[in-house]
């Protein structure tokens, strides 16, 4: 299942450590402005390149567009994008279909898939398939701004430092502040204390986890296809295909609970021609339908399993107990990368639910 959609049709390609990954994007209407330079700098922001405290792998990635544009603009078919990869080494992997490492989908994708499994960096399950979601993510973002709508995300929290940020906030300054920081953060002060955090897990050979908070404004009323369509259903089932995302929440999410009835539900009120809310409290969404409101959710993102230390894990072949220490390179956090990848899953969630519901995307008709 690389392929997801229903309108807006994705599908992702390639391995870690295989010639190439990307993704082949259907449902762009034809004569849709293209811009190779936006989709490059998303790909940029997921890059490791220029982070002092991300794996050392580098590639490049470069974006090469296959098909599926002409003259800077869509043709209508399947559009192919996809960038090489070039910094690859297989080696440190030899032994993980007999000894697993622990946290990695190794193991079960062994039993599932055999010997011919590719476990090298992970394989399909690796950060590395999610150059294909950003380059797609980047497409749809570029229809959703032509609607009025905007994406933006930021590094909530890193190994317990947290981050808030006024809901009232522009999207486009909390998008150049996040631009201008480390680990994606909405602030100096915070990129600061997240750094020093992923710094010193690095040192002690080890890794940290966090929450990327993500906002959408701009979305109309009535966007969603309750029941199994709904906002929150189709947010979630991108979201948790990143790899390392184990948990999803909209609005005060758990800590709604905690509350009660009165306290929970959003107040509408009149501000001119527009119906708004008091609070925040359902994240932008009732009944899985937009209510016009901003849609704002976190996705957990689990400190990165590959780590320097020795580690407890099994010895397949032998059956015996065994430990490993993991090779390779390797991020000591992937939540300052992940942020773009989660811009990405929510524009192309919302993309092809507003197509679904007959929301207008892309050029006017001539």
């Amino acid at each position: 299942m690389m392929e997801h959609g229903v309108r807006f049709r994705v599908r992702v390609f390639g391995s870690s450590h295989g010639p190439e990954v990307g993704a082949i994007v259907e449902g762009v209407p034809k004569g849709t402005p293209i811009d190779p330079n936006a989709i490059q700098a998303d790909l940029d922001r997921r890059a490791p390149v220029g982070r002092r405290l991300s794996t050392r792998r580098r590639e490049p990635d470069r974006l090469i567009l296959d098909s599926g544009v002409e003259g800077g603009r869509a043709t209508g078919g399947p559009i192919r994008m996809h960038v090489a990869n070039v910094d690859v080494n297989r080696a440190p992997y030899a032994d993980v279909r007999v000894r697993p490492r622990p946290g990695h989908a190794d193991y079960p994708a062994a039993v599932r898939f055999g010997a011919l499994a590719d476990l090298s960096g992970g394989g399909i399950f690796s950060g590395r398939m999610t150059v294909g979601l950003v380059a797609a993510g980047a497409l749809a973002r570029s229809m959703l701004r032509e609607a009025g709508v905007e994406v933006a995300a930021f590094s909530r929290s890193i190994g317990g430092v947290s981050a808030r940020v006024p809901e009232d906030t522009p999207l486009s300054e909390l998008r150049a502040r996040v631009l201008a920081s480390e680990t994606s953060a909405p602030g100096p002060r915070e990129d600061k204390a997240m750094a020093r955090r992923i710094a010193e897990a690095r040192r002690a050979g080890d890794s940290v986890g966090g929450v990327v908070e993500c906002r959408v404004t701009g979305i109309p009323v009535g966007v969603g296809e309750p029941f199994f369509g709904s906002v929150e259903s189709e947010i979630a089932h991108l979201a948790f295909a990143i790899p390392g995302v184990k948990g999803i929440e909209f609005g005060a999410g758990f800590s709604g609970s905690r509350l009660r009835g009165s306290q929970n539900n959003d107040a509408f009120y009149w501000e001119g021609d527009r119906i708004l809310t008091r609070t925040q409290n359902a994240g932008g969404i009732l009944g899985g339908l937009t209510f016009g409101g901003p849609i704002t959710f976190r996705v957990a993102v689990k400190p990165t399993p590959s780590i320097a230390r020795r580690q407890e894990t099994v010895d397949l072949v032998r059956r015996t107990s065994a430990t490993i220490r993991v090779a390779g390179r390797h991020d000591p956090c992937i939540v300052p990368r992940a942020v773009v990848v989660v811009e990405a899953v929510a524009a192309i969630a919302l993309v092809d639910l507003m197509v679904q519901g007959g929301f207008h995307l892309g050029p006017n008709p001539s």
